[in-house]
């Protein structure tokens, strides 16, 4: 049954054949939260992310979002109830600008015709244009404006990326490794974005950046072995002796 969480997890598990990823996950997430995902390579943190957008479905159990039954909703819907995650690896339109990015996103988010690849002229949808002028403003990059996507730094492709997520207005965005591959100037841009997105906005981080993640999240969850080893305040989980053991074992410091 639903319970009014933003998110509910019941004993989730995906499995490929005899391979068995994720294992009986239970995860109650509230409005606003702000989430850590950690765990070594292969403790099946992109899967687990997968199963919560629709990009996979559980082999059991059930995600429930606020009180509806969302286990076999497919991807497309989730998108549209708020539900909105970014990638290890840029998903951009490399070939157009950024405004052109950003202007694709927002007219399919605020139904602006019925052809999404389609640009929509600044003269018969001013709104638009405005919309998309105020969020690069406030991300402080109107600089990039006009800017062929691939002609970016990786780093500043990755904000584009987050950027492209905001704008949809999700109710829950799950960030998957924002930081990887950045400078450290480049990181901490992007950790005082995040840190300055709404209130309201419910965040769910996988990153590799232990510093980053503790520095972002108000409550972590560790995956280990395909599943929930230890979930609690960043203080409570850092001097975890099984999480302690699980880095320096990896070669990781916590």
């Amino acid at each position: 049954m639903g319970s009014g969480k933003i998110l509910k997890i019941n004993g989730i598990g995906k499995s490929f054949g005899g391979l068995q990823i994720l294992k009986d996950i239970s995860l109650e997430v509230e409005k606003g939260e702000r989430i850590g995902i950690i765990g070594p390579n292969g403790a099946g943190k992109t899967t687990f992310f997968n199963l919560l957008v629709g990009d996979l479905e559980p082999t059991h159990g059930e995600i429930y979002h606020y009180d509806t039954n969302i286990t076999k909703q497919p991807n497309f819907k989730r998108v549209r109830n708020g539900i909105v995650r970014t990638f290890q690896k840029n998903n951009l339109l490399n070939e157009l600008s950024v405004l052109d990015n950003l202007l694709l996103v927002l007219q399919r988010k605020q139904g602006s015709g019925q052809v999404w690849f389609k640009l929509r002229g600044e003269k018969q949808y001013p709104k638009l244009y405005e919309k998309a002028d105020e969020l690069l403003e406030t991300w402080g990059l109107s600089h990039q404006r006009d800017s062929i996507v691939k002609n970016l730094s990786y780093g500043e492709q990755r904000q584009i990326e987050i950027l492209l997520g905001v704008a949809t207005e999700p109710s829950i965005l799950l960030l998957d490794e924002p930081t990887a591959g950045m400078s450290q100037s480049e990181t901490n841009y992007i950790v005082n974005l995040l840190h300055n997105l709404p209130k309201d906005l419910t965040l769910m981080i996988i990153e590799h950046d232990l510093d980053v993640v503790f520095g972002l999240a108000d409550r972590m969850v560790v995956l280990y072995d395909g599943g929930v080893l230890v979930e609690g305040e960043p203080d409570q989980v850092r001097n975890d002796e099984r999480v302690n053991k699980i880095y320096i074992g990896s070669g990781d410091e916590i």
